[in-house]
């Protein structure tokens, strides 16, 4: 089928796509409208921890289908109940607020925050956050996010979130003041560059918000769900935050979120919080079977050897084409350019005959990798394979436009 018999132009333009329509999807590997294969290092940006149409999904969306698929938020349902107490039981949180997407339980962890502030703290409502962050594309949320020229597209912001430099303490503590109510951060900045906070930066960030009294939120929407190797991001460095929140991976595909916090957080009161959807037995029954397969018997393990090899292919990459390393944490990775050519490297992979391969540019000068967590080693090798014959490409091609006639 041709791509012209798709009729897209009913869709709002939000991005611009390349005209491919994907069909199908199993694990690492999606097929396009002509039946192309592609190797997928995107996952649908962290999205599908268990890759594509896993079974264990499928299953448990035919099963819960014809049991029970929504009975309004005003009733407790069972897949609800048995999903909340498995978070907590596997976290050092007590409570969960069900969302649909990140950005509503980042949202929903402002309002929290903010509610503590009016009852715990004189009404203080500022929440630190750090440039280059992401929490999503709400006003809220973009207004807390630290990404460049998002102060003045939807003009004016949301105020209250004052910014602070990662893994710099002293650029928090100058911020504090008495309408500080938390301080908001990514354990991996993603989209900022995949940047993680060191290990003895959020040692300290806890240190001084309990100082201060203040709120801790860890959003982890991106490196929660196994990502980093540990279930959560914050297990890394040992600390324990008081509001957590989560997305992406959790629902392995599907449309699911969550806030997390300590009991002595849970300070909304009914109308404060809710949503039409939120909770229901269909999606959170997924968020049961991801979650079992991630808490398995060696799974978290395999995701830390994983993260290794990938990290260890990455950096011979670079030293092999002169570029600039690699970091990240688990799988959840990037490899630094050195040159603005990140654009032309994903076109050019995703162009590849017979096979594409599907990688992500966040930043001009950098890729992200965002694998299944089950992606095999030879999917791995597989990829720095294509990737090594996109680089020699695009660096030919600069070299022959550098040349002179």
């Amino acid at each position: 089928m041709e791509f012209s018999q798709y009729n897209v132009n009913a869709l709002m333009h939000i991005t611009p796509r390349p005209e491919l329509v994907f069909t199908e999807g199993k694990g690492m590997w999606m097929t396009d409208h002509q039946g192309k294969r592609y190797l997928d290092y995107l996952q649908g940006w962290a999205v599908n921890c268990l890759g594509h149409s896993p079974d264990c999904i499928r299953e448990a969306l035919v099963e819960q289908s014809s049991k029970l698929l929504n009975p309004s938020p005003a009733f407790y349902n069972a897949p609800m109940a048995e999903l909340a107490n498995m978070l907590t039981t596997h976290s050092c949180f007590d409570r969960v607020f069900f969302t649909n997407s990140g950005a509503e339980a980042n949202e929903g962890a402002i309002k929290l925050a903010r509610k503590w502030g009016q009852l715990n703290k004189n009404g203080a409502f500022e929440i630190i956050t750090f440039d280059h962050g992401f929490h999503g594309r709400t006003l809220a949320t973009m207004s807390a996010s630290g990404k460049p020229g998002w102060d003045t597209i939807f003009a004016p912001q949301v105020t209250g979130f004052p910014k602070a430099d990662l893994n710099d303490i002293a650029s928090v503590e100058k911020l504090i003041n008495a309408n500080t109510v938390a301080v908001m951060l990514e354990p991996v900045q993603g989209e900022g560059g995949v940047i993680p906070a060191s290990s003895s930066f959020m040692q300290e960030l806890r240190a001084l918000t309990k100082k201060h009294n203040l709120l801790l939120i860890v959003d982890e929407v991106q490196t929660g769900m196994g990502r980093t190797g540990e279930l959560f991001g914050y297990q890394l460095s040992g600390i324990e935050p008081d509001i957590m929140t989560l997305g992406k991976g959790i629902g392995g595909g599907v449309p699911l979120a969550a806030l997390l916090c300590k009991e002595e957080v849970a300070c909304f009161v009914p109308g404060d919080q809710g949503g039409t959807y939120n909770g229901n037995p269909l999606i959170t029954a997924v968020g049961i079977a991801v979650l079992k397969s991630l808490i398995a018997p060696g799974f978290l393990e395999e995701v830390k050897e994983k993260s290794a090899y990938l990290s260890q292919a990455l950096t011979q990459l670079s030293e092999r084409f002169g570029l600039e390393g690699e970091r990240g944490e688990g799988l959840l990775r990037a490899l630094m350019l050195g040159s603005d050519i990140g654009a032309r490297l994903v076109e050019v992979a995703r162009d590849m005959q017979p096979i594409g391969l599907l990688i992500n540019s966040p930043r001009p000068n950098l890729l992200r990798f965002m694998p299944a967590l089950n992606v095999s080693y030879e999917e791995i090798d597989t990829m720095i394979s294509m990737l090594g014959q996109v680089i020699q490409q695009v660096q030919a091609e600069q070299a022959a436009t550098s040349s002179p006639t």
